[in-house]
């Protein structure tokens, strides 16, 4: 059973967190696009584990290898196809958790599905690994989409209780996108970095995990991307937003606060700038009708915390059929969110390209 998802763009993920490597296969980029590989690299290292003290101390390089698909540095029309050698790997860390499933992990879900044959070191192909993948391929969108004159950004909305300020939904700057990019917290209000250190610092002193939000947007957009109904922008974007584990909801634009609004209040009034159909607001966060409008694209997305925390859990042995305890073992992140920002632009990135291509 491959983990893939096709559309205009083929998009394969493979791999597990303590194998030999992950990698991707993206097919349907046109031939002829010039990849910046130190950009690329770049991209990845905003995702790669083991840079901050309060992260996972698993060091990996994130280098990636290309196996087809480019050829003196622009592609060729053949499959994209990369990987990812893991290159600090400790499934040991693992054992006892063969036989009772980690809670808040696919642990239980694997094991039926596969019949117990399942890897499931570090998360297996479950795992988050798998988004440094999702990151070579989105990084290679996000180059073809800046020659189109659109640009993608994130930023981190919440950590636990710590509220970032919100993008301004109907004007979002290139500039402001690039100085996220550089930021090891990509924050919008200079004082929330700290805040956001502390709150994940302080679950890990407890030996627990803390979750959080993430904001992305794209600019340049044109109106008229996109399909109605099972095809819309919302669709294609929520399909892959949900291939980086740990996303438990996503919304639009206004979102959920859409719900307790009057359609006074929750329509967007259009407004013509320098001959430019806009909407004055924009609470359909640059989509209407599965159809960019050319407001800017605004989505933000809901991240559990980490489930492997080292407190003591309950669980079942599935051999004895009995309960049983577990302390996990092993090496993770007392939250993901600063580093699942990369990420959800490189989601978002594939599903525009898509859209364009």
């Amino acid at each position: 059973m491959a983990s893939t998802w096709k559309n205009r763009l083929s998009l394969s993920l493979f791999g597990q967190s303590h194998g030999a490597a992950v990698g991707v296969t993206l097919d349907g980029v046109p031939a002829g696009e010039r990849i910046d590989f130190d950009a690329l690299n770049a991209f990845l290292q905003r995702r790669a584990p083991g840079r901050f003290p309060w992260a996972t101390p698993r060091k990996e390089s994130d280098t990636p290898k290309f196996l087809s698909g480019i050829v003196n540095g622009k592609t060729c029309g053949a499959p994209i196809t990369a990987i990812i050698e893991n290159t600090n790997t400790r499934p040991a860390d693992y054992v006892n958790t063969r036989l009772v499933p980690r809670p808040g992990h696919a642990d239980y879900t694997a094991h039926v599905k596969f019949g117990g044959n399942a890897d499931l070191s570090g998360g297996g192909h479950f795992s988050g690994r798998l988004t440094a993948a999702l990151c070579i391929a989105g990084g290679i969108c996000l180059q073809i989409l800046q020659k189109h004159g659109i640009f993608i950004g994130a930023h981190i909305a919440s950590v636990g209780s710590v509220r970032d300020d919100l993008f301004n939904p109907v004007d979002i700057n290139e500039a402001l996108l690039k100085k996220l990019f550089e930021m090891n917290i990509p924050v919008l209000n200079p004082q929330t970095e700290s805040l956001v250190i502390k709150e994940i610092e302080n679950a890990k002193r407890e030996n627990d995990s803390v979750g959080g939000t993430v904001e992305c947007a794209a600019i340049g957009l044109p109106a008229g991307l996109g399909s109605p109904m099972f095809d819309g922008m919302e669709n294609i974007i929520a399909q892959l937003v949900f291939a980086i584990p740990a996303v438990k909801g996503i919304e639009f634009g206004a979102g959920f606060s859409a719900a307790v609004m009057r359609g006074s209040e929750s329509n967007d009034a259009f407004i013509l700038n320098s001959d430019k159909i806009e909407t004055k607001t924009n609470n359909h966060g640059g989509i209407l009708g599965g159809i960019t409008s050319g407001m800017p694209l605004i989505f933000r997305a809901a991240i559990k915390p980490t489930p492997s925390i080292s407190q003591e859990q309950q669980s079942i042995d599935l051999l004895l059929s009995e309960p049983a305890t577990l302390s996990i073992k092993g090496r993770h992140d007392p939250c993901i969110v600063p580093r699942a920002v990369p990420c959800f632009e490189a989601a978002l990135a594939i599903a525009v390209c898509d859209s364009i291509n």
